[in-house]
């Protein structure tokens, strides 16, 4: 992980400290060396642990508190270093060009590094323990009339691997959450683990609490396949076997490119669920639309679960009939400011719902995180009701 940005931190923690230091520090009385060390003290000490965490074989560290730990002084050292020098710097250029008397980049720098503060000591606490219940209410000409106020419940990207035993409580608060809205069934869109099956170990008795009249259905995330560790093809293939044994043994249903048919007397519905079916190395295209749908009549309505939403505009609305798609993924980065994620230059469909030609996508934006941190986005869990028009 900070491995692939390596670079770009050393630069973010060298050129603001030397920035400071020859435009305010050197040939100043406040200057002298004793202070000007005492400056550069904490971009060494960040220079020496970015270098220590990006010889680091995995994508992250099997225990996360050393990479939260990290991640969370360079929001609160090197970033708030970064933001001041580009204000600065920008402020100095306007200040040369309007021949103004001060440098106003400075005090906007200033007040961008305090919110700053605020964001990053707010989303690590406050943000992160957050739990919101979103009811959508969605209704569809072709709904089955026995499946009129049908309830699935939906929760996503999970991450139980941050789930500390200081934290532990709050998967437990989300099973209690979810049970508590008596679901027809509970849908979970992938991403149960960070990047070991181990992870999930500890919390089979508190998933496996997880109750619907029709049962628990669930498919993989990008996170839940060994693309996320440095291993031979016989230790990622044991970890994807683990996860997969892992989710069976909870009581749920995994869904690896299939579906099943629920039925209410005459009439029914399908539950089909996609493997990962993304664009990037650490999100693999494993779906197949064609095996996910086998079987299925063609006037059926379906309710598809793909973890990736960008599958749904690639794969699932040109080469498919569902009808609702659920998906997660994005996490909404977990930052959102005035309802814009900057996520959103990746995604077109980042959180929420959305509907093409009364076709509907609706995108969880998670309930845990890889990093303990929301800013804008609780965690959620999503009760969706299905009406008949």
């Amino acid at each position: 992980m900070i491995a692939r940005v390596f670079v770009y931190l050393l630069i973010m923690i060298v050129l603001p400290c030397l920035y400071v230091d020859v435009r305010y520090l050197r040939n100043k009385r406040i200057g002298r060396v004793p202070v000007r060390m005492l400056w550069w003290l904490p971009g060494f000490v960040m220079a020496v642990f970015t270098v220590a965490m990006a010889t680091h074989k995995d994508f992250a560290p099997a225990d996360t508190t050393v990479l939260n730990f990290y991640l969370f002084l360079i929001g609160l050292l090197v970033v708030p270093n970064f933001v001041f020098a580009l204000c600065s710097v920008i402020g100095l250029g306007i200040k040369n060009l309007f021949h103004l008397r001060r440098n106003y980049g400075n005090h906007v720098g200033l007040v961008l590094v305090a919110f700053q503060w605020f964001v990053l000591v707010y989303g690590s606490t406050v943000g992160f323990d957050k739990l919101e219940i979103k009811r959508v209410d969605l209704v569809f000409d072709d709904l089955p009339e026995a499946f009129d106020g049908y309830r699935i419940v939906q929760f996503s990207d999970a991450h139980v691997g941050t789930y500390t035993t200081s934290r532990d409580y709050l998967l437990e608060r989300a099973v209690d959450s979810i049970n508590a809205q008596n679901a027809d069934m509970v849908v979970f869109t992938g991403d149960l683990q960070n990047m070991r099956p181990a992870e999930v170990r500890p919390f089979v008795p508190v998933l496996g609490a997880v109750r619907a009249h029709d049962g628990v259905f669930s498919v993989l995330g990008n996170h839940d396949y060994a693309d996320y560790i440095s291993a031979n093809d016989e230790v990622k293939t044991a970890n994807c076997r683990e996860m997969k044994d892992l989710q069976r043994r909870m009581g749920w249903t995994l869904l690896l490119n299939e579906n099943r048919i629920l039925r209410r007397g005459a009439d029914s519905l399908v539950i089909a669920g996609m493997e990962n079916d993304g664009e990037s190395k650490r999100s693999p295209a494993r779906g197949n639309i064609s095996r996910t749908l086998k079987g299925v009549a063609d006037g059926a309505f379906v309710v598809m679960l793909q973890h990736d939403p960008s599958c749904w505009r690639r794969t699932i609305l040109p080469e498919s009939n569902a009808q609702l798609t659920l998906s997660g993924h994005t996490h909404a980065m977990q930052f959102v400011m005035f309802g814009w994620s900057p996520v959103a230059f990746k995604y077109k469909e980042w959180g929420g719902l959305y509907s093409e030609d009364g076709r509907d996508l609706y995108v969880s934006t998670g309930l845990g995180g890889f990093l303990p941190f929301r800013f804008g986005v609780p965690g959620e869990i999503v009760v969706i009701t299905l009406h008949r028009k």
